[in-house]
């Protein structure tokens, strides 16, 4: 279920991205069709959880299972209602005209997409390695989005008439970095869950 939740959310914020750099009305509104898909798949991870805990009683490496899988539905949920986000304003920007040529989002949308298709197949193959290259790639992100926002921020110095489209821009960098926050969060699970170390925060705490 949780592979299932992870793949649509994953095309989510692909299509997202392409709607912003493609002006591509379909994938937004594509995104947008698909947030009640991932809201319903959320809803049946923690109902499916809830019953195993129930019936099971699961200790020890099978509760900390049980409540990864949680937290990962809860972290994907929150990403696919951020890729829509990034589709609504996608929208909005292609209804007025285009700016300089000043940042792009390849870096940043390519990154943040390898975290989040890293910590889905880590957890997938319980592979804390590839967990933990996930949550070192999120410095990246932050710098991608701070070179984003300094750009836009140096536009708008210069030209007062594209305050309005630069500040959506750097709002969506914003969301995009958040999506990558989310993905940290799933890799970080998925060391707790293989190897019971708390790497939160620069945490090392075995529990």
């Amino acid at each position: 279920m949780l592979h299932e939740m992870g793949a649509l959310v994953a095309h989510s914020i692909h299509r997202s991205v392409l709607a912003l750099v493609e002006k591509n009305e379909d994938y937004a509104h594509q995104v947008i069709r698909d947030e009640s898909r991932v809201d319903q798949m959320e809803i049946n991870v923690d109902d499916a959880a809830t019953s195993v805990i129930v019936r099971e009683q699961p200790v020890a490496s099978d509760m900390r299972l049980v409540v990864c899988a949680i937290k990962i539905a809860t972290d994907l949920e929150r990403m696919g209602d951020l890729a829509v986000h990034v589709a609504e304003r996608s929208l909005s920007l292609m209804m007025q005209p285009a700016l300089p040529d000043v940042v792009n989002f390849e870096e940043i949308s390519g990154l943040v997409e390898s975290m989040v298709l890293g910590s889905l197949d880590s957890f997938v193959k319980r592979d804390a390695a590839v967990a933990r290259s996930v949550v070192e790639m999120d410095n990246a992100v932050d710098s991608a989005r701070n070179t984003i926002q300094r750009r836009l921020t140096e536009l708008m110095h210069r030209d007062a008439s594209t305050i309005a489209r630069a500040l959506e821009l750097i709002i969506i960098a914003r969301k995009l970095e958040r999506i990558a926050d989310h993905a940290t969060n799933i890799a970080e699970d998925v060391v707790f869950l293989i190897q019971g170390v708390d790497v939160r925060r620069g945490a090392a705490e075995v529990v």
